[in-house]
């Protein structure tokens, strides 16, 4: 057997941890808590493959191994890598607390509400999408994804929020403190991280749950136009959203553009869905109807104000983006977006002589292409107590989808 034993966030080793190990396998903190007795074999856990190779030698001999883990190895911890090397059935687990509820009880929230994700060894972007999309989110960080790199990168974009940096758990020099993310990016914070809570504060204590972490999702999408503060009819309609919604996929960890967003409909319906979201529109008052429209519905939407090509720049590169205006400038502002989605791009038009341009930078870009018109009817009652149909304007919905790369990061 493998015996995995948590540690190093407080709660002391068990006493017969040790007892009949030929092999201890841990970091260097680790091993030096416990001091294995004379003849037992160390191995310093840094890279994984070596250490590996070390306990296949013990397992298929029979002999006892035990490897030393931080809080409860099970969660975004060494347990998965040695079941899948060796079987679950040749593991006996001994968790510790988690750094993650650690640091929760530390500053007295509940955390069955709590989005987890981890940056370590993983793209920063994901663990910030995260962050900008759900109100209390814990990240376990790494090297150059600290609590510096995540406070620059929400600085701008989440600056409600609040970061609980959560130090040497369990040990004599644990600290936690609270920074705003710009002031988490001027600081130099060491090797002894060990995660970082970052709150919504209005939001943070959350309400009675039934499933633990992101729940179960809006009940409903592609909500009526009555759902959204909208001006004269400037909505993008549900039958259109529907569809849209379906070839952008918004999901969480993920950033959206909705561009030329007029009262955030597609906005606030990717935020519903997880995503993180940013909305851009070039109207004063379009601006306030987003952000109210955001607030009405319980989500984070940032709002840049600007016209399109121009002020996209100065934005993080998207997942998907959905374009729901720019008249003259549209083929511009779909060449500014295709070059730098990663997956997909939306489009809905009224006049149907912009298709090929936007079809053709698409294509350009390397998306695979397709559309549709949309001209639905809609049930109306008629004096009687009978219902006749109205029809809706038509729309052509456009979108393309980035091409998958090979191995060699060519476009198939």
């Amino acid at each position: 057997m493998i015996t995995v034993v948590g540690t190093g966030t407080g709660a002391p080793l068990p006493e017969d941890v040790l007892a009949g190990a030929e092999l201890v396998v841990g970091g260097r903190r680790h091993l030096d808590a416990v001091r294995p007795a004379e003849g037992v074999e160390q191995v310093v856990l840094g890279a994984l493959a070596p250490a590996l190779d070390t306990i296949a030698e013990y397992v298929e001999k029979d002999r006892r191994v035990v490897v030393l883990a931080s809080g409860d190895p099970g969660f975004f911890g060494i347990v998965r890598v040695l079941a899948e090397r060796f079987g679950s059935e040749r593991l006996q687990v001994r968790p510790g607390v988690s750094s993650v509820a650690s640091a929760f009880a530390r500053i007295g929230l509940p955390w069955d509400d709590a989005v987890v994700v981890s940056a370590h060894g993983r793209e920063l972007r994901t663990a910030v999408n995260v962050c900008r999309a759900r109100p209390k989110v814990a990240v376990l960080t790494g090297p150059g994804a600290g609590p510096a790199e995540l406070g620059a990168a929400l600085a701008r974009k989440a600056d409600a929020r609040v970061l609980v940096v959560a130090s040497a758990l369990g040990s004599e020099d644990e600290r936690l403190e609270r920074v705003t993310p710009a002031e988490a990016a001027a600081r130099d914070w060491g090797p002894s991280v060990n995660v970082v809570l970052c709150l919504d504060p209005a939001r943070a204590l959350g309400g009675v749950r039934t499933v633990a972490g992101v729940g179960v999702g809006p009940a409903a999408w592609a909500l009526d136009e009555g759902e959204f503060a909208h001006r004269d009819s400037m909505i993008t309609k549900f039958e259109v959203r529907a569809l849209a919604l379906a070839r952008l996929g918004p999901r969480l960890g993920e950033l959206v553009w909705d561009v030329g967003a007029g009262s955030g409909s597609v906005a606030v319906e990717c935020a519903r869905l997880g995503a993180a979201v940013t909305a851009v529109e070039k109207t004063r008052d379009g601006v306030e109807r987003i952000r109210a429209n955001a607030v009405a519905h319980g989500v984070d939407v940032r709002v840049v104000h600007g016209a399109a090509p121009t002020v996209l720049s100065d934005l993080d590169d998207p997942d998907a983006v959905f374009i729901g205006g720019g008249g003259r400038e549209l083929p511009a502002i779909v060449t500014a977006c295709a070059r730098r989605a990663r997956r997909a791009v939306v489009i809905a038009m009224a006049a149907l002589d912009r298709v090929p341009a936007a079809r053709e930078a698409l294509i350009g870009a390397g998306f695979e292409c397709d559309g549709v018109l949309l001209h639905s009817s809609r049930l109306a009652p008629l004096p009687g107590d009978v219902t006749r149909l109205a029809s809706t304007n038509p729309v052509f919905l456009l979108w393309g989808v980035r091409k998958p790369l090979d191995r060699e990061g060519v476009a198939q």
